[in-house]
């Protein structure tokens, strides 16, 4: 994240030569799907006159199904077998049985380089940029090799980037404090963070390398020999953070978000309803507010966390609607002595849990929805934030805890749950949610984060309109990135 690195040599393409765009996302889905976003707009609005989509063989479907009535192609690239420590068959973090194999899933997908060099070498017409998500950090080397710009993408708002970059250079992480006691960043004054709101190995002795710190390392420095950070974001949401990023490191950020379409999703046939959604349609008729809790698919949530939740939203009194994973849905069976016997029977008519995957963005654009209990994944902010949902934040893992202090104290379009030690990872009781989600659905701190949060989603619209900070960087974007295309063989 350090201004030390220059950019490649670049040489130049022929004004009239075709635009092919090539895209490789990370194997996850909240990594995929934007990608898939992109690949749609580009060709919606004539940007690219090709895109190719490069996943693996069990990732292969959803990708087509998502591309589907667009002339993009995917390729499959085969993922290796027998790899030490993963599970054989594995090809996506959304399969992995535990995110403590993550090293070891992350470290394999640089095993499918040589399959994306020979498929770069017979694509035509020659790809004109490569954008790579930033997991996939040898694709610099690949796309190099064939005098291919590449752009990053993270996935993650400038805020996260910037607030992360301006605590490790000022080296906060590692000094005596407690991992609760909050410290204020000289870069940005009014900012408090603690060092639980960053990955453990972020603060671990230099001395102490671990697979995951050597693999973020490589992640940081083939980015900033990159061309260019494509950030599903928008500049009018954190116009500080992306100034401050294009002036201190590099490479340059470029806010083209939102990504994903911002017009409410077309009536369904009557037919192929979903329950969740004739359900959801139930509540708009009687005139309820809807909180919807979904926690995304890759954190862990511990059993008695998962049986406290159950418990909490049932106290709150509020209807919702709660997505659980499937390797939760045993856990929570079991809540009270039975949980789909008697938590389920207790709330049925104000409550619904779902055990099956779900277009989030259809639930968060339902008028019956007035909330969001989210974990704070980007992609769930955005998407929250462009609904005009308020957010009830408990981040988890990752960057989320982050996310949270943007939602809550930068932009105030959301409230935290509190832990009931007060601590960022702590555990949450019963009676602690069912107060926060009481207080975003009904209470007056609720209803002024409601109100901000329709003020942002106008600007979201604003920004991804025809002339609108976001349309105009996408536009920009291709048009200085088409001429850097360099000819390897010169």
């Amino acid at each position: 994240m350090f201004r030390t690195c220059t950019h490649p040599k670049m040489g130049s393409l022929s004004s009239d030569a075709p635009v092919h765009a090539v895209l490789f996302p990370f194997m996850s889905k909240g990594h995929t799907i934007p990608i898939l976003h992109l690949a749609r707009l580009l060709l919606r609005r004539s940007l690219a006159a090709a895109v190719t989509v490069f996943t693996t063989p069990s990732n292969l479907p959803f990708v087509s199904r998502h591309l589907a009535g667009t002339p993009a192609s995917a390729v499959s690239l085969p993922f290796p077998g027998g790899i030490s420590g993963l599970p054989s068959g594995v090809e996506s973090t959304d399969a992995l049985p535990s995110m403590s194999l993550f090293p070891a899933f992350a470290s394999a997908t640089a095993l499918l380089q040589p399959s994306l060099e020979a498929e770069l070498q017979r694509l035509h017409p020659q790809p004109t940029f490569m954008v790579s998500d930033g997991f996939l950090w040898w694709t610099l080397e690949s796309a190099s090799k064939f005098g291919i710009p590449r752009l990053v993408f993270y996935g993650i708002s400038n805020y996260a980037m910037v607030v992360s970059r301006a605590v490790a250079v000022e080296n906060h992480l590692r000094g005596p404090m407690a991992e609760d006691e909050p410290f204020a960043l000289n870069a940005f004054p009014w900012i408090k963070v603690t060092k639980n709101d960053f990955e453990r190995h972020f603060s671990q002795p230099s001395t102490e390398d671990t697979p995951l710190l050597e693999f973020v390392m490589k992640t940081v420095v083939t980015m900033g020999k990159s061309n260019g950070l494509v950030v599903n974001s928008f500049k009018e949401l954190e116009p500080a953070f992306l100034e401050y990023w294009n002036s201190e490191c590099v490479p340059r950020a470029w806010c083209i978000g939102p990504l994903f379409p911002l017009e409410r999703p077309v009536a369904h046939d009557p037919h192929v309803r979903t329950t969740w959604a004739e359900w959801l349609d139930r509540k708009q008729a009687g005139g309820e507010r809807v909180l919807y809790a979904a926690f995304g698919s890759q954190a862990e949530m511990p059993a008695a966390q998962l049986r406290e939740i159950a418990i909490g939203l049932e106290r709150s009194g509020a209807s919702f609607l709660w997505v659980v994973k499937s390797r939760e849905s045993e856990i929570v069976a079991d809540v009270d002595g039975g949980f789909k016997d008697r938590f389920e029977d207790r709330v049925r008519g104000r409550g619904m849990v779902v055990r099956e995957w779900v277009d989030q963005r259809d639930i968060l654009m339902h008028e019956s929805v007035h909330g969001f209990l989210s974990h704070c994944g980007w992609n769930s902010v955005l998407e929250s934030m462009c609904a005009g949902v308020p957010i009830l934040a408990w981040p988890m893992m990752a960057e989320q805890p982050l996310n949270a202090r943007m939602v809550a104290e930068e932009i105030g379009v959301g409230l935290r749950v509190e832990a009931a030690d007060g601590t960022v990872r702590g555990f949450v009781s019963r009676e602690g949610l069912a107060k926060a989600v009481n207080e975003l659905m009904e209470g007056d701190r609720g209803e002024a984060v409601r109100k901000k949060v329709k003020e942002v989603a106008a600007m979201a619209r604003k920004a991804a309109e025809e002339g609108g900070s976001s349309w105009t960087a996408l536009e920009t974007l291709v048009e200085e990135i088409s001429g850097k295309r360099e000819d390897p063989t010169g």
